[in-house]
């Protein structure tokens, strides 16, 4: 942390390491994601990109960069309020898509396989043909 402001705006998480506040561990995203996610999954092509996303967040290996914008795109797909309210047929997650794809265009290199199993595991999909390494 090079500057004032980096230091002020800090928290101690997890393990004793500090974290920017804007992505300290928000329990309401982790208690508002999984039961959306689990109630919407079969509507949504997506659900298994915001799942691993979510996990790749959570994953103390992840750099805090890339946490930060998985975090507030998952952040962004629980909040109540959206651009285009979700009960808007065919349009209400156009928005949540979009805002996941920009973040994982960005820092998607960070989701590994790791990450998109636990999220297969979490949905029950089946693991792709030829198997994951």
């Amino acid at each position: 942390m090079s500057d004032a402001a980096e230091i002020i705006n800090t928290v101690k998480g997890e393990g004793g390491v500090y974290l920017p506040k804007s992505i300290q561990r928000n329990e309401r995203t982790a208690r508002g994601l999984i039961p959306k996610l689990l109630r919407i999954a079969g509507h949504i092509p997506f659900a298994d990109d915001l799942a691993s996303a979510y996990y790749c967040a959570r994953d103390p290996l992840t750099p805090v960069k890339a946490k930060a914008v998985l975090f507030a795109a998952v952040a962004y797909f629980v909040m109540p309020v959206d651009m285009l309210p979700d009960v808007i047929a065919g349009l209400g997650f156009t928005d949540d898509a979009t805002v996941l794809a920009t973040a994982l265009s960005v820092v998607g290199a960070h989701v590994k396989e790791r990450h998109r199993g636990m999220a297969r595991r979490l949905l029950r999909l089946p693991e792709p043909l030829g198997g994951a390494t």
